[in-house]
């Protein structure tokens, strides 16, 4: 049976804006899954055996940031011995590496020269918009330390948590 040629061109013809219209609409999901994604926390660490190694500030404010690894969280708190809040942390360990930051996360976050990725001892931002809430110093292999809220202790996170990547505002590095 041979098909009409009116036929067959007609329905050609409805067929292209069916077409358009499910390639408009995939185009329009795929934008929206890329909005919606979590943005990737960049780094860069040294390798044990890379002549790029931590410089001696950097490796100050790692070390004075684990020695606060179980210090009790306190909201606007700068101290080991009564407590530290995110920005407190950062306060203490970059002062110990002789390095003054500003005092609350996101005076930190809009003075501090921002960096594509994060390197041992840099701050990592996170908070909405353009307005950072919480702070981290990097450790290296996706972890930071930092002190998470009321009633927790200073610890180590993991970078590749959800919420830290979906939040993450950016990398700062102050220390040579």
């Amino acid at each position: 049976m041979e098909s009409d040629p009116v036929t067959h061109s007609s329905s050609a013809a409805v067929a292209a804006p069916r077409l358009q219209a499910t390639l408009a609409l995939l185009l329009c999901l795929l934008v929206l899954a890329g909005c919606s994604s979590s943005q990737r926390i960049e780094t860069h660490d040294p390798g044990p055996t890379t002549a790029e190694g931590l410089s001696i500030e950097r490796a100050l404010i790692i070390s004075n940031a684990k020695q606060a690894l179980g210090t009790p969280y306190k909201w606007g708190g700068n101290s080991l011995e009564t407590g530290l809040d995110c920005s407190g942390l950062v306060q203490v360990a970059y002062h110990a590496a002789g390095i003054d930051v500003p005092r609350t996360s996101n005076q930190q976050y809009q003075t501090l020269d921002s960096r594509e990725q994060a390197r041992p001892g840099d701050l990592l931002f996170f908070g909405a918009g353009d307005r950072a809430t919480h702070v981290g110093i990097y450790l290296g292999d996706r972890r930071m330390i930092h002190a998470p809220g009321s009633g927790r202790e200073v610890t180590v996170s993991s970078l590749n948590i959800r919420y830290w990547r979906k939040h993450y505002l950016g990398a700062a590095g102050p220390a040579p």
